[in-house]
């Protein structure tokens, strides 16, 4: 998974201080406003002679405590400005310059981007497979292939995915057969608790209960205390440095639902379906609308990757969101598909890690007990799930018709 930072996300944005460093990523070939029709445009080679260094102080600060600042790094002179790429020489004349003339990345928290991010993530992808952000002081990295080495490279620290061997290694033993039985009584608990209203919001009422409640009822907090403690205490007590996982579970869990009750068809399909159909759902889920949108990492060493090399000691940001859509890896990313012969996520990491359990666990149970306290269960007219966030992303609301 990637990493969240321990706070409530949507609350703002704070500095984390990562290095300033100026960018000398590379330009597509694609012009600029051209349709995605599911083709990449011819990316640029990999140049891994070149070394990018560093242009400016770096600040201190834990990057998944504190998110970095809005405020653009100082410029270090007009040669070397960070965010910007310049044309190499001879480039124009030899053509490979885009034929959009653009030469300044978009940025991942550039406004607009909380509602709809997927066209500046297809931009970096082809354009600007490595660049520097002045907004989020860090280098930015979007491919799958880039993201998915970097969250397992050991030239990478600072931070570690829920059932990564730095994670496994902060947990003991975990009774799978337990965690199953707190969810499932949880998830039918809070089923029927909704199920004779006209209308009801899963977001609000099943999404932001369930995580929290699994957890309650594994460590032995009496209801009445569950969200009291359950961010504290009594998260540590189960999931060790993954406690401040349950909010990322709830916004997964709420990507979840609303991509399985927007096609009627597939709710046909995962009413009854076997566990590992619906696990591929969460997985696909997860691949198309992962719960966090950018995790950062530090590099401990000078590190390749499309584009050029990372240098030692920098922040890197890393676009989970855009390399669960790369084309280059998924067929018809844009699409969700459970049957899908390509399936993959980045979120989680393998192992037995609690969090990475009790999140397959949540959205299995939670589809069998919606769909058994309520058999007609359906989005309300007119309502489609909006997804928004920048740094974890996920549906507001999913109003529902319990009764059909």
């Amino acid at each position: 998974m990637s990493d969240a930072p321990n706070h409530e996300p949507d609350r703002g944005i704070r500095s984390a201080g990562p290095e300033g460093e100026p960018d000398r990523g590379v330009r597509s070939r694609r012009p600029e406003g051209e349709p995605d029709r599911g083709v990449r445009s011819a990316r640029p080679s990999r140049e891994p002679g070149r070394v990018v260094r560093s242009a400016g102080p770096e600040e201190s600060g834990d990057p998944w405590t504190r998110l970095p600042s809005m405020a653009p790094a100082a410029p270090s002179g007009p040669a070397s400005s960070p965010g910007r790429v310049r044309p190499l020489a001879g480039a124009v004349a030899a053509g490979t310059v885009p034929p959009s003339g653009r030469t300044v990345a978009p940025s991942p928290l550039d406004p607009g981007a909380t509602l709809n991010p997927h066209g500046i993530h297809r931009t970096l992808r082809e354009e600007f497979p490595l660049t520097y952000d002045p907004l989020l002081r860090a280098w930015v990295l979007s491919r799958y292939a880039d993201v998915a080495t970097v969250l397992t490279d050991g030239r990478f620290t600072h931070g570690h995915r829920p059932g990564d061997p730095p994670c496994a290694r902060a947990h003991v033993d975990v009774d799978a057969e337990a965690l199953r039985a707190v969810t499932e009584r949880t998830a039918y608990v809070l089923a029927r608790r909704i199920a004779e209203r006209p209308q009801a919001d899963l977001v609000a009422d099943f999404c932001h209960w369930l995580p929290a409640g699994t957890v309650a009822a594994a460590v032995g907090v009496p209801y009445r205390d569950m969200m009291r403690l359950v961010r504290g205490r009594a998260a540590g007590a189960l999931a060790g440095e993954c406690g401040g996982q349950i909010a990322v579970r709830e916004k997964a869990l709420a990507s979840f639902l609303g991509n399985v009750l927007s096609d009627p068809d597939l709710v046909a399909a995962l009413r009854d379906a076997p566990a590992g159909l619906v696990a591929r759902a969460w997985t696909e889920s997860l691949r198309r609308d992962p719960p966090v949108q950018i995790a950062v990492r530090r590099t401990s060493a000078e590190v390749p990757v499309s584009g050029g090399v990372v240098p030692a000691g920098a922040s890197v940001a890393l676009l989970v969101g855009s390399a669960g859509r790369d084309p280059e890896r998924f067929r018809e990313p844009d699409r969700f598909d459970p049957f899908r012969n390509d399936p993959g996520q980045l979120t989680y990491g393998p192992g037995s890690c609690p969090a990475v359990l009790l999140a397959g666990l949540e959205a299995e149970y939670a589809l069998r007990a919606l769909f058994t306290a309520m058999p007609r269960l359906r989005l309300a007219d007119g309502f489609r799930p909006t997804s928004t966030g920048l740094i974890t992303r996920a549906p507001r609301s999913l109003i529902v018709r319990p009764g059909g």
